[in-house]
């Protein structure tokens, strides 16, 4: 009996989060707002966002190539 009623309280307690997450969630509508609003639906702001990526990445590599300490930057050399 007990376990009975401990599973009807799981199976209950799973059913109202995802009650309440169906709910809280967005609407196609609202999902068609927001992805249109994202940074990457802009193609010069994606386009800006590929160079610094590219940049970065070209800073990392020379940065594995050497042997300096990098991380030490400018202001720690004496």
């Amino acid at each position: 009996m007990r376990t009975l009623l401990a599973s009807i309280g799981v199976v209950g307690l799973v059913g109202m989060g995802y009650g309440m997450w169906a709910v809280m969630s967005p609407g196609e509508e609202r999902k068609r707002e927001i992805l249109k609003n994202l940074p990457e639906a802009n193609p010069v702001r994606m386009e800006e966002t590929r160079k610094r990526n590219a940049l970065m990445l070209q800073v990392l590599k020379d940065a594995a190539e050497t042997n300096d300490n990098v991380a030490r930057g400018f202001g720690g050399q004496k």
